[in-house]
């Protein structure tokens, strides 16, 4: 493309501190090194653990090194690759991924998981395999935000954190499926492995929450309930495939009781996707004795929360979840195929398309709540 082994010049919203807004300032982007890709990001959704890490540091998250690029749910194209890489091309339609599968590590060749250990611990502080970001301002390193940092026009990220996607998919709607959608999507299916005929709660009807109640429906649950405080979430929780809404608000016992009184005994599966230790109690009290399975999706680094022996030792399960259980290389194609083909849908999560310069903006619809999934486009 022309810019083969040469620093790019770009823009990108730089977090300079912890909650403070983002500044979009010129960044430069060095060429990949080995077993590294440089991609042309084209839009990226904007979700609520950006947010979270920006605006909870310390509080809800862990904190992070500063200054950072955010963003992790992006969708591009290949501009260069580094030595070493082979499955890439330039101009290849891709989706980074947060969670890298490497094929070879211990957690790769299991069956049991779909977690990778390939330089998870360096890109869980911001930087790639040799310890340094690709992305500089102003003569400073900025770090990459789980080593993928889809705010910025051109990013780098390793060879195994990125999949190929087929070229005539729209990457305004597959750049969800780089966290999102196919999380939700995949606690219903994978981690829940719900089945036909049950009674379904999902706790939480933000684009996580929405997908799993895709993601019930798909597995063709009965009965699905969606809870939020947000009276606003019903109609989409109904037009995914919702059967119910009840707000925590409007009810004058907890939200587990209620829902044990309108199922009769609980729900079969609880799916919790608000990242808030009390609804994580909650979700598990509301699932029926015996056999109930209590699916933790919502993201939080701090906390913790209690439980009595008796919520577990009559039989019900407790469980969390990754990327939804998919192998991030392998099973994001297959989702977006599913897309294509109208098996699964995208659309409906997108209420706003805004530019780089209004990333504030976004945040401030998605911490309103008058956001399911705002997409920016480079």
């Amino acid at each position: 493309m022309g810019t083969d082994n040469k620093v790019i010049r770009c823009r990108a919203a730089v977090a300079w501190e912890p909650g403070k807004p983002l500044c979009v300032e010129e960044v430069e982007v060095a060429p990949p090194k080995a077993h590294e890709v440089r991609l042309k990001v084209e839009a990226s959704g904007v979700c609520h653990t950006d947010w979270s890490y920006l605006y909870e540091c310390g509080k809800g998250m862990k904190p992070r090194p500063y200054p950072l690029v955010l963003g992790h749910e992006g969708a591009g194209v290949v501009e260069s690759v580094g030595p070493g890489v082979t499955a890439f091309s330039p101009g290849d339609k891709v989706i980074p991924l947060f969670l890298p599968q490497c094929g070879e590590c211990e957690c790769c060749l299991s069956p049991k998981t779909n977690l990778c250990l390939k330089n998870w611990e360096n890109t869980q502080q911001g930087v790639l395999a040799d310890g340094t970001s690709r992305i500089s301002c102003r003569g400073q390193q900025i770090y990459q935000f789980i080593g993928v940092s889809t705010f910025s026009e051109y990013t780098v990220v390793p060879e195994h954190n990125v999949t190929k996607i087929r070229p005539d998919a729209p990457l305004d709607r597959v750049c969800l499926l780089g966290c999102g959608v196919a999380t939700g999507y995949g606690a219903a299916l994978n981690s829940g492995k719900v089945e036909a005929g049950s009674t379904c709660a999902v706790f939480g009807l933000g684009a996580v929450g929405l997908a799993a109640v895709m993601g019930c429906k798909a597995a063709g649950a009965a009965r699905i309930i969606g809870i939020d405080i947000n009276p606003e979430k019903s109609h989409v929780a109904k037009t995914l495939g919702a059967t119910e809404f009840v707000n925590p608000r409007e009810q004058s016992r907890p939200i587990q009781e209620v829902l044990v009184e309108m199922t009769g005994g609980g729900v079969d599966y609880a799916i919790e996707c608000v990242g808030v230790t009390a609804v994580m109690r909650a979700a598990l009290e509301s699932c029926r004795a015996a056999w109930g399975t209590c699916v933790i999706v919502g993201w939080t680094e701090l906390g913790e929360f209690s439980l009595a022996p008796i919520d577990i030792l009559l039989g019900r399960t407790l469980k969390g979840t990754y990327f939804g259980g998919w192998q991030s290389v392998t099973g994001v194609p297959k989702l977006v195929e599913d897309y294509m083909s109208g098996r699964l849908q995208l659309d409906e999560f997108v209420t706003h398309t805004l530019d780089l310069e209004q990333i504030n903006q976004a945040f401030d619809l998605l911490a309103s709540g008058k956001s399911i999934r705002t997409v920016i486009k480079m």
